[in-house]
């Protein structure tokens, strides 16, 4: 099952991607909520039903939302693929690196990424998403996979200078509407076990910038959710994005960063296409 959000002539509706079309579900007892759909087994089944007989809708005319009615801890994941450490001032790291990101800087699929006035440093990063069904503290790496309820996509898009001003990496990863999220959570049922052996790529104007494959994890999503639950709760809500493979902007030779007119595109195989447009702030 592959469920989203999105605005239809100002109104806020459920949708879902059917074969090759999106559909918009027309069911008042099904919650505007892919999440609590998915984790509602009668709202799974009734949902199903209302796909199977709706009407696709134009693409033209949907706005698309997040792909969750609410979000809880955004958590993220550095330098998880070793070819991308490589091309980091880092060192391949031996334990997970975390940080966090706020919701503030989270836009949906087709809305434009903002690049800020106070930089010109805007760079991508394709990041599979693993998005937590059941909650839970100190959670086994045997039964990790157990408390994921669907994958997603994001475009984890930094402001590298501001990145690295310091150690710490908030603020450059938190400039307002410079994080895509989604377009669908695709049900863990549809994806392989763990999210792996996925090719995972970027494309920027069309050309492949980051091409990899979710194999190359360093950490992959069990031992992921095992690490952080070892020091916080993890709530039904909570998203983990993954980690971004080589190829990144700043690491190139030119760096390559987004600007003003530019399209970037995620894709990871089997569960979508991330597309966003780049505009720059407007000065107030």
């Amino acid at each position: 099952m592959r469920l989203g959000i999105a605005e239809i002539d100002s109104r806020r509706i459920l949708i879902a991607q059917r074969g090759g079309d999106v559909v918009a579900v027309q069911d008042s007892a099904i919650p505007v909520d892919p999440l609590a759909i998915l984790l509602d087994p009668k709202l799974k089944t009734r949902a199903d039903a209302a796909i199977a007989a709706a009407k696709p809708v134009e693409a033209a005319a949907l706005r698309y939302a997040l792909p969750m009615a609410s979000i809880g801890k955004i958590i993220c994941v550095g330098l998880n693929y070793a070819d991308h450490a490589a091309e980091s001032p880092y060192d391949k790291p031996a334990f997970p690196v975390f940080f966090l990101r706020t919701e503030t800087g989270l836009i949906g699929h087709n809305a434009p990424i903002v690049r800020p006035l106070v930089s010109e440093h805007l760079d991508f990063e394709a990041e599979m998403v693993a998005v937590i069904g059941k909650g839970g503290r100190r959670i086994s790496m045997d039964n990790a996979l157990d408390h994921v309820i669907a994958y997603s996509l994001f475009n984890d898009g930094s402001i590298r200078d501001w990145q690295f001003k310091g150690p710490q990496w908030t603020l450059g990863k938190n400039f307002d509407d410079t994080g895509p999220f989604g377009p669908f959570l695709v049900s863990a049922d549809e994806v392989p076990l763990g999210g792996k052996g996925l090719r995972i790529t970027t494309r920027l104007n069309g050309k492949v910038v980051q091409d990899a494959n979710t194999d190359d994890l360093l950490f992959h999503i069990p031992e992921l959710i095992a690490r952080v639950s070892e020091a916080m709760t993890l709530n039904s809500g909570d998203i983990l994005v993954t980690g971004t493979p080589a190829g990144v902007g700043f690491a190139r030779k030119p760096p390559l960063f987004m600007k003003a007119g530019d399209v970037c595109e995620v894709e990871v195989q089997g569960i979508g296409v991330l597309r966003n447009p780049i505009v720059d702030e407007v000065r107030a």
